[in-house]
């Protein structure tokens, strides 16, 4: 079964909003800052269920020790937010394995 990050922000509380209602360039810098460890993919990979847009390289932010994820999330006139999500180890191991350094 495959997760849906639109279904799972509606369905859950469990995540973060650390920055919302931003700019790309915003958000990318949070997560350079804010996260234990970044990878970085191509803009239109699919991570949690949803396609990532954004500059390329795009920042995730991964804690592998609480296993949370630090996205950017763009939404059509909303703009782009980043969320902190948790996630299991199959897909920590998937995003890690489309990480382009």
């Amino acid at each position: 079964m495959s997760f849906c990050l639109e279904i799972y922000l509606q369905e859950s509380e469990d995540y973060k909003i650390l920055a919302s209602r931003s700019g790309f360039k915003d958000c990318a810098k949070l997560i350079e800052k804010e996260a234990v460890k970044v990878i970085h993919v191509n803009p239109g990979e699919k991570i949690l269920g949803a396609r990532i847009i954004g500059l390329p390289p795009v920042p995730i932010g991964i804690n592998e020790e609480t296993k949370m994820v630090m996205i950017p999330y763009t939404k059509p006139c909303y703009g782009t937010a980043v969320i902190e999500i948790p996630v299991d180890d199959e897909e920590l191991a998937r995003i890690k394995s489309v990480a382009i350094d």
